[in-house]
């Protein structure tokens, strides 16, 4: 079933984001990781894929030989995998980082055998090192580019395509005007709904839905949070995805001091207040990263959902 179609403002639902473990991890590790979170009737589980890492071994010549390194179960593994225990949508993420036209229309042949009708479609980081992202050759540069592709490879199956949505704006983009136009493109290349970024402050996320809309952006835009976890993250998180966290909340963590406890119970009880916020606002869906983690988000739904 479709994203869009299920998505009611009267019912409004939680949906969830994980990592696919590292390789080495079985099937039923997976899904009782999982399980604490379905009490809460998530609608879709969006699956988060990682380009492939590039490595040079050297050889006995002096050269170096140029291998692929796999670290992560692949995402249509997940995938499958969740679809046989649960009843829930799973919606993978397809990256141009890393992959061809080829590639990519390959994935998208297995989504459709596994019965998938969601996709999230996303440029994906640069390699390391390089300070603008460099497509593979015979793929795509842009995610405007690759929702266009998708729905031309969809062959009239009208998958629902995702994008991703940055209130705080993509930290490439030249200012949040550029941004909106930005996002518009990939809507006019076929995309459905938008998740958002993770923001810690709504205020942000009110205001972007605005632009959105005087931008001519119509789509459903599903806002996207993360409890706060450990101290460390009031500093990693704003260098790993470009987003502000409030004054309030770093203040409130410093004063925590070493209490891991407390931070986590503030990073609790502030997501718990942003999901309310969001609710008595009317938004259909809140989708939650969960990066790993499920106790602190099971929390978060327990009180909200």
């Amino acid at each position: 079933m479709r994203i869009t179609d299920f998505l009611d403002a009267r019912h409004p639902f939680p949906s969830l984001e994980i990592i696919p473990p590292q390789s080495g991890i079985v099937k039923d590790e997976l899904l009782d990781n999982i399980a604490p979170l379905m009490e809460f009737k998530p609608r879709y589980i969006n699956v988060t894929t990682h380009r492939d890492e590039v490595r040079f071994a050297p050889k006995g010549d002096g050269t170096f030989l140029r291998e692929i390194v796999r670290s992560r179960v692949s995402p249509v593994a997940v995938c499958g995998s969740i679809q046989s225990r649960y009843d829930v949508e799973v919606v993978p993420h397809i990256i141009c980082a890393g992959n061809t036209a080829a590639e990519i229309e390959w994935l998208v042949q297995d989504f459709h055998f596994l019965g998938i009708d969601n996709v999230m479609a996303l440029r994906g980081d640069s390699l390391a090192g390089e300070k603008r992202f460099n497509p593979v050759p015979g793929g795509y540069a842009h995610a405007d580019e690759l929702v266009r592709a998708i729905r031309e490879m969809d062959g009239g199956r009208n998958l629902c395509i995702g994008v991703g949505g940055y209130p705080e704006k993509h930290f490439e983009a030249a200012n949040p005007e550029t941004d909106i136009q930005h996002l518009k493109g990939k809507v006019d290349a076929g995309a459905d709904c938008i998740i958002t970024q993770m923001f810690f402050d709504n205020a942000v996320f009110y205001r972007f839905v605005d632009h959105c809309r005087a931008a001519g952006i119509t789509v459903p835009i599903i806002p996207g949070l993360k409890p706060l976890t450990t101290a460390r993250q009031v500093n990693l998180l704003p260098e790993s995805f470009s987003i502000d966290i409030p004054v309030e909340l770093t203040d409130a963590v410093h004063d925590a001091g070493d209490d891991k406890e407390a931070v986590r119970r503030l990073g609790v009880e502030w997501c718990t207040a942003q999901c309310r916020d969001l609710l008595q606002h009317g938004v259909p869906a809140v989708h939650f990263y969960t990066m790993g983690k499920s106790s602190n988000v099971v929390e978060v739904l327990r009180a909200c959902f």
